[in-house]
């Protein structure tokens, strides 16, 4: 069995095991819970929040070393890396509300202060006799190597409950996130909607310092988001699909890892995601770039099927080489260029239409029935039968289509 095959199916030892479960926890954390600030359209909080929570991490150790313990217990720096984005959520808060500053400045601000400040306080710990080894620079990219099975097991039960709490908070969240002035008409507290959405994202943030790191999280909490959004148009689907997909992230993300020790753990966790990201932007059935390839190319074929009937209808030479093609293929003309008893029927349809929908123009003034006409939209789809029968009455008997070549 090849080494990756081992890790993804949990074959390749506990501890990887433990790493592999905990990653997808937090990836579908990630996913669901950026699926909110993406739908906020409050992406840049999240990297606020990521970014300051490095001093936390850097003051926490201090204060453990100076109390006589060891500075690397990774709950006190994870307690310490929550308090710090939390003062660091509250400073980007108040100075969006109570200054004139966006909020895109105030976060610009405070990422830039946080994250000078924690870079600051690494270099003193490295001039400490304790510092020197304690590997605090794995929290910017996150790393594994060093994680014992208690730091897996706070992951996971991190990652755990946070999924929970999305689960729980999800419908006051989703109507916060669209609509915050109907959340509020309806009895929601939005400001405490808000607030519980900011600290899912502190959570997914903090609890992923090891696994991806403070620079990458933000990627692992909105890639996803914007990858479900190729996939549906329904918000709760959105929600379920990022999940899966940041589950997918961290859990093949970190069985890659795994079997290549070379590897970072967080950059691999993100690549994975950026490629699901990628197959989704390039195939996804209603948004994705081959659809929307496929829909112009109909289209395409829909308007010069038309042009090239009406040409028919008038005895009009076809010189456009794609026009005759879409009319050959569907057997509307001979390759010599005649037209067929179907393409003549064809045309004279065409060539009613147009007249009946000028008469229809006249009849109804209403733009939202007359006013639909494109050219493609069937006579059909907009009037009932009794009102076509009404119009074909004004218009006159039908005009054959003559039966010589058009080329």
């Amino acid at each position: 069995m090849s080494p990756f095959l081992a890790a993804l199916t949990l074959q390749a030892g506990y501890n990887s095991a433990l790493v592999a479960i905990g990653a997808a926890l937090l990836g579908l954390a990630a996913g669901a819970g950026g699926t909110f600030l993406f739908l906020r359209k409050r992406a840049l909080v999240s990297d606020a929040v990521a970014h300051a929570t490095l001093p936390g991490v850097g003051l926490a150790f201090i204060l453990m070393v100076s109390l006589g313990g060891d500075g690397r217990n990774l709950v006190g720096l994870l307690a310490g890396s929550a308090l710090s984005a939390f003062i660091g959520l509250v400073a980007v808060e108040w100075i969006s509300r109570r200054t004139r500053l966006a909020e895109d400045t105030a976060i610009g601000g405070v990422l830039s202060v946080f994250f000078g400040f924690g870079v600051v306080l690494l270099t003193l710990i490295q001039t400490m006799s304790s510092g020197r080894q304690a590997g605090l620079e794995s929290f910017l990219l996150g790393s594994t190597a060093g994680m014992l099975m208690a730091d897996a097991a706070v992951i996971l039960a991190g990652g755990a409950v946070t999924a929970l709490a999305i689960v729980l908070l999800r419908r006051p969240m989703t109507l916060v996130a669209f609509d915050p002035e109907y959340a509020a008409a309806i009895g929601i507290n939005v400001a405490r909607v808000d607030i519980a959405m900011m600290g899912i994202v502190m959570a997914v943030t903090v609890i992923g310092l090891k696994l991806v790191g403070l620079i990458l999280i933000v990627a692992l909490l909105i890639i996803p988001a914007v990858a479900a959004r190729f996939w549906t148009e329904r918000s709760n689907d959105v929600i379920w699909i990022a999940g899966l997909i940041g589950g997918a992230s961290g859990y093949v993300g970190s069985a890659l890892s795994a079997s290549a020790p070379a590897l970072p753990t967080g950059p691999i966790i993100v690549l994975t995601a950026a490629a699901i990201f990628l197959v989704s932007l390039l195939f996804a059935p209603g948004r994705g770039v081959l659809a929307a390839v496929i829909r112009h190319r109909r289209f395409q074929r829909r308007v010069h099927r038309r042009q090239g009937l009406l040409a028919l209808s008038r005895a009009e030479p076809i010189h456009d080489p794609f026009t005759l093609s879409e009319l050959i293929r569907e057997k509307l003309i001979r390759a010599d260029g005649v037209a067929t008893e179907a393409g003549r029927a064809q045309a004279a349809k065409a060539s009613r239409d147009e007249r009946r929908w000028e008469i229809a123009r006249v009849l109804y003034q209403d733009t939202a029935l007359a006013g639909r006409y494109d050219g493609l939209t069937p006579i059909e789809a907009v009037f009932t039968q009794d009102e076509i029968a009404d119009i074909d009455r004004r218009l006159g008997p039908p005009v054959a289509v003559p039966q010589g070549g058009i080329a």
